[in-house]
């Protein structure tokens, strides 16, 4: 479908508030290190943390960026983020609307 310029990938982020979730994208997106970051409010998380079941309301951030910018992007989050080990989680892009992907490089450009 699309003829990538380079490599892509989608960051899962959880965050304990939806201020948090924003101020994350708004980060990243102003940073270059993510072209676009859909938050999801709202879902629900039941996870295992220090011996005992949790459940939480937490808000997915959906970050695209380009897979080589991963690892900053992740180092930035550890630093923003108010968890003690966030949920940083990178799935790779396989295909897409080359237009779209496009996109994702122009708006990444300054991170170059």
């Amino acid at each position: 479908m699309a003829e990538p310029t380079g490599t892509y990938c989608i960051a899962w982020i959880t965050a304990g508030s939806l201020q948090e979730a924003s101020a994350l994208a708004r980060a990243l997106v102003e940073e270059h290190l993510a072209a676009c970051c859909n938050v999801l409010p709202g879902i629900r998380s039941v996870y295992r943390w220090q011996g005992a079941v949790h459940e939480d309301e937490e808000h997915l951030l959906l970050c695209k960026t380009r897979r080589s910018l991963f690892e900053q992007l992740a180092a930035r989050v550890r630093e923003l983020h108010s968890y003690e080990l966030p949920e940083i989680i990178c799935t790779d892009i396989t295909d897409g609307s080359a237009p779209y992907l496009n996109w994702i490089d122009e708006s990444l450009s300054a991170a170059q």
